[in-house]
């Protein structure tokens, strides 16, 4: 039977501290995202980008926070889309557009997932956790704070006005964090007092990736969850991967990607994927939304026989 894809862009850039991530979704569908899912035998549909009227600023106590009235707005905008997405298709797609799209998609697969009597795990493949709160962040960049919010970590009644109301929120023993190697101390305390699972690149040194994504893998399967994957830019190397604003030197390699992908597709468990931060104005000819894109197609079903070999260069 043929599998089904629906994919909704979020070109959002507000969250993040450079711009250019608005453009993230035109540049995926450039590189033939669509083109590429669909010749694997998949049914896509590209349901365009989302969007967002104009927003009268908030203002909030923490005075580095910036862009929350057009946080609050993107929430609220793709959390019933998500949702839908997640009801409607096998594997939706979520391109953006920087991380704090996924204060919105994750809630609205959470309750698709609540829905269905399952629980929701979320692969958080990342240099950094995004763990902060409005009060704990100290850049004030909302790409940093989706985590805490859909774990229900917002608690002060400025916070939980600050986002939309939380209505499925993401147990913080179902997270699972791989390839964080940027974390700060409130960051650092939060993973520490909720015991979130955490594989960050040293650990990845030392075990390889199999080791931890299987385990967790068969975490998800036992409990019949479902598996949001949030697939971050700079997870990866930056040099194979230079167009994200946020650059962490140690990141993934092109062979762990594409092994964590397809270890993925063998689990048969993935049912919604994020794929942020990617900044095409910092790219070099559109290396990274290539890779990105390719990526995919191996999350999506794509061997290494089936791939075209060509220069990332």
């Amino acid at each position: 039977m043929t599998r089904s894809c629906l994919i909704h862009g979020a070109p959002i850039e507000t969250g993040a501290s450079q711009r250019g991530c608005l453009m993230g979704p035109a540049s995926l569908r450039t590189a033939r995202l669509i083109e590429t899912l669909a010749s694997l035998g998949w049914a896509v549909e590209d349901r365009g980008d989302v969007q967002i009227a104009p927003q009268a600023p908030m203002a909030f106590g923490n005075p580095a926070v910036h862009n929350l009235a057009e946080t609050h707005a993107w929430i609220a905008a793709l959390e019933p889309v998500a949702y839908a997405a997640a009801r409607d298709s096998d594997l939706p797609i979520f391109i953006g557009g920087d991380h704090s799209m996924s204060a919105g998609t994750v809630p609205g697969v959470a309750r698709r997932a609540a829905e269905e009597g399952r629980p929701l795990f979320v692969l958080w493949l990342d240099a950094h956790p995004d763990l902060h709160t409005l009060e704990s962040t100290e850049s004030g960049n909302l790409h940093g704070t989706p985590v805490a919010y859909f774990t229900g970590q917002f608690s002060s009644e400025a916070e939980l006005a600050a986002y939309p109301p939380l209505k499925t929120a993401v147990a913080p023993e179902n997270m699972c964090f791989m390839g964080i190697r940027s974390v700060d101390a409130a960051e650092r305390a939060r993973i520490s007092d909720l015991g979130m699972e955490v594989h960050d690149m040293r650990a990845i040194d030392e075990t390889g990736v199999l080791v931890p994504l299987r385990a967790f893998l068969e975490r998800v399967r036992a409990a019949n969850g479902r598996l949001h994957v949030s697939f971050d830019v700079d997870f990866l190397e930056p040099g194979i991967a230079p167009a994200v604003g946020t650059t962490v030197p140690g990141g993934a390699t092109f062979r762990e990607a594409h092994l964590i992908m397809e270890t993925l597709c063998d689990s048969g468990l993935v049912g919604s994927l994020d794929l942020v931060e990617l900044n095409p104005f910092l790219d070099e000819r559109g290396r990274t939304a290539k890779l990105l894109c390719d990526l995919t197609a191996s999350l999506f079903g794509r061997r290494v026989l089936d791939r075209m070999t060509r220069s990332f260069g």
